[in-house]
């Protein structure tokens, strides 16, 4: 018996299956039927060839150098520093023209610091002391400005004291910057230049206009539909572009991020590749609530005097940071991607029927009834009559009309 069993289950592995239809005259789950088709063409035709364009073959893997280069002058006049002008190689950190650059606004100054001694900054909370035990000679300030020497310094016996330090004195002035200094840093321009490259397609571009007229870059100003390929920007509109007044940045700093965008059809030629620019603010949250808006940092200027001292000059910098990025993809036919699409598609169109069928067994009333003639076990015996090889015939179907 067992023999036979698994004999039996052996042999039906070379059993054909053919297709069987049931016409199922039902004017409900026929509609239902074509809409889902409907459906699936439009998805198929709308979203996956016309927007995502499946057709295509992809590169998002864009090659990108950036250059910059920064004009304008401004001019400054404090107590400090007296009468100065700002040109790029003053206000522009790094100057090499990177992706990443820093344009001074605004700063504070602490001239003539040397070496020495001084009383460290009462908002220093390490250097707080009520006598010379809280002052451990050789100890570091944490946060502070030097290095403790031994010695309490307070007012009088009932205040707070700081510890004596030895570093640069005096120390840093502590104090908010009230309005920007470069008042004119807003007319300032930025040059970005950008090459691009899709290497699996071999195609390169630049966002610089290609012309042959010298003085073009001179006097060109970006525009969206005048002067797209004109790469100079006015800081100011630039954070106009990103939805706020640069003057409001100007006193304490701020992050501005630019974005340069490809998005390239090159089936549709050269031409059609064209660079797309968005602008942000990148130190400020949604909610713009946060403690820690704007930017500034720290750095200093060295002399010696005629009798071989050293001493520095302290700038606390306030200025707005741009970075510029880069990204993109290109998209070229090809028959692959095309194939896969298109196959898809047809697999997806036997969904409607899969459905229908679940509604015509499990919903509708005579469900039963579609299930006695859908499913049906036919064992046919070898004839040579006509008749007999029509229904043996691989690919045979039988068709069947059923009213519900």
């Amino acid at each position: 018996m067992a023999g036979s069993f698994f004999k039996g289950r052996f042999l039906s592995l070379f059993d054909y299956k053919t297709e069987k239809y049931i016409v199922a005259n039902n004017k409900t789950v026929g509609v239902l039927y074509r809409l889902i088709q409907l459906t699936i063409i439009g998805y198929i035709i709308g979203w996956v060839f016309v927007i995502k364009k499946g057709y295509q073959e992809t590169d998002e893997a864009i090659q990108s150098s950036v250059i910059t280069k920064l004009k304008g002058v401004s001019v400054t006049n404090n107590t400090e520093s007296g009468l100065l002008v700002w040109g790029p190689e003053d206000y522009v950190i790094p100057p090499q023209g990177e992706a990443v650059l820093f344009v001074v606004t605004n700063f504070l100054e602490t001239p003539k610091q040397k070496m020495g001694h001084c009383a460290e900054s009462l908002k220093v909370l390490d250097g707080h002391c009520q006598d010379d035990g809280d002052c451990e000679e050789g100890k570091m300030v944490e946060a502070g400005h030097g290095m403790k020497s031994g010695r309490c310094l307070r007012t009088d016996e009932n205040s707070t004291g700081t510890c004596e330090i030895y570093g640069w004195c005096p120390i840093e002035k502590q104090f908010k910057p009230q309005r920007a200094l470069l008042t004119h840093a807003e007319n300032f321009t930025i040059y970005i230049k950008n090459f691009i490259q899709f290497s699996k397609f071999n195609f390169s571009k630049s966002n610089v206009l290609e012309t042959h007229d010298d003085s073009y870059l001179k006097k060109c100003r970006f525009d969206e539909e005048l002067h797209p390929y004109c790469p100079i920007f006015r800081l100011g509109d630039i954070t106009r572009r990103a939805g706020h007044n640069f003057q409001d940045m100007a006193t304490f700093g701020g992050s501005i991020g630019i974005m340069i965008e490809w998005d390239c059809d090159l089936d549709k030629g050269y031409t059609h590749c064209h660079p797309q620019y968005h602008f942000y603010r990148l130190d400020i949250s949604i909610l713009n609530t946060t403690i820690a808006k704007g930017f500034n940092f720290r750095h200093s200027r060295y002399f010696q005097n005629a009798a071989d001292e050293s001493y520095r000059s302290l700038y606390k910098v306030y200025g707005v940071r741009f970075t510029v990025m880069v990204h993109g993809k290109a998209g070229k036919f090809s028959i692959i991607p095309t194939a896969i699409n298109v196959a898809s598609g047809l697999a997806l169109m036997g969904a409607g029927a899969f459905f229908c069928d679940m509604v015509l067994l499990y919903i509708l009333k005579k469900g039963d009834s579609y299930r006695e003639r859908k499913f049906e076990a036919t064992k046919i015996a070898n004839s040579t009559s006509d008749d007999n090889c029509v229904k043996d015939r691989p690919g045979a179907t039988e068709q069947e009309n059923l009213t519900f």
